[in-house]
């Protein structure tokens, strides 16, 4: 058996972290293939503690075995050196050593949502999580940005059990689910309150942004904390072509202060996606609904924000309250993959195909060209 062979085998087996190939991204060190049908497989990580090395190993393992004549596959793990690192860096980010926001560069083809909402509590998270979790389910690449840094709690509630790598300048999120993600809690020893001012907090965006190696994402969901603060002005800043998707409940009063998260358009330039209304009505026992907290707030939140910004906002949909949301959350198993038939998982997954739908392309991007 040629080693070229096995290469060619290993070609199918991804990096978990940066999700190329690992004979692309120079992690394969050598290949011996012995008269008896012994392959040995030498591989670098890319640091000593990659705590992905069981499923690299695995994964390697299991594509080999299933080469015809090989009897037993043995895989021999190295670390790269620091001029590997280097080059593994320069292979994917180019030769830049500042890193830049590849989502606010020209020609992006990456859509960028900034779930807000005016006040707390309104379930935003459990709408960033369960709409990240529907798009990758439809085959798309997703990334989550958890941008509310003093409240984070995107990575529990998608179930991310391990931790960011750092590998040279670049750090590489984890992955759940099919989603990528990055959250300061994943930097935080226990439970420790994050205690940032607006320098900090800007500077913590520009890594999460610029630092983390994304890859080639369709879709980009930022969970913005509540409020018209530091962290919404932060983003319009660095990311100005981000869309808005508000997320109220149907009171009246969480509709007056959801419209001010989504006016800041006005003074930002950004684009509405759209309203979400959540906890719009909850089913009892007997089958019959109630609505716990009024009804019309997401209708509102739209009409008001289409009249002050002169286009159409669109309600995109009203999710019903549902303990299995919660539940789902706090096992860190998005309601859309636990309970798809679930009328709230329903609904929510119609969210997310109609900010799927729009397809990637150039069209309404700023290209860097200027007329002779």
């Amino acid at each position: 058996m040629a080693t070229e062979t096995v290469r060619e085998a290993l070609s199918k087996v991804l990096d978990p972290e940066i999700q190329r190939p690992i004979t692309d991204l120079g992690m394969v060190k050598e290949i011996t293939v012995d008269a008896d049908g012994v392959v040995t497989v030498g591989i670098y990580l890319t640091v000593s503690g990659c705590p992905l090395r069981e499923k690299i190993t695995s994964d390697a393992t299991a594509a080999v075995s299933t080469l015809p004549g090989v009897r037993e596959v043995r895989i021999e793990l190295d670390v790269m050196s620091d001029e590997q690192r280097t080059e593994l860096r320069r292979s994917l980010r180019g030769d830049t050593d500042e890193p830049g926001i590849p989502f606010s560069r020209p020609g992006s083809l990456t859509r960028v949502y900034c779930v807000a909402s005016g006040k707390g509590g309104v379930g935003k998270s459990s709408v960033t999580v369960n709409l990240a979790a529907a798009m990758a389910a439809r085959g798309l690449s997703v990334g989550v940005l958890d941008a509310d840094i003093h409240g984070h709690s995107v990575p529990r509630m998608l179930g991310v059990t391990s931790v960011p790598t750092r590998v040279e300048k670049m750090i590489m999120p984890p992955r759940a689910n099919g989603v990528k993600v990055i959250s300061v809690g994943m930097f935080t020893s226990g439970n420790a309150p994050v205690m940032w001012r607006g320098p900090l907090l800007h500077r913590a965006l520009q890594q999460f942004l610029g630092e983390v190696y994304w890859g080639d994402l369709d879709v980009l969901l930022l969970d913005l904390p509540p409020g018209t603060g530091d962290i919404p002005i932060s983003i319009a800043q660095l990311l100005p072509d981000s869309e808005i998707l508000v997320v109220t409940t149907p009171q009246a009063a969480a509709a007056e202060v959801a419209e001010r998260a989504g006016a800041i358009a006005l003074q930002t330039s950004q684009r509405v996606a759209g309203v979400v209304e959540n906890m719009s009505w909850l089913r009892l026992p007997d089958g019959s609904t109630t609505r716990l907290f009024g009804s019309g707030g997401g209708r509102t939140v739209a009409d008001s924000l289409s009249l002050a910004l002169g286009t159409e906002v669109p309600l995109l949909g009203q999710v019903p309250m549902d303990p299995l949301l919660g539940e789902a959350g706090d096992a860190g198993n998005p309601l859309v993959l636990s309970e798809p038939e679930a009328p709230a998982a329903v609904v929510l997954r119609g969210i997310a195909e109609k900010l799927s739908v729009r397809p990637r392309g150039l069209a309404g991007c700023r290209l860097p060209v200027s007329p002779s």
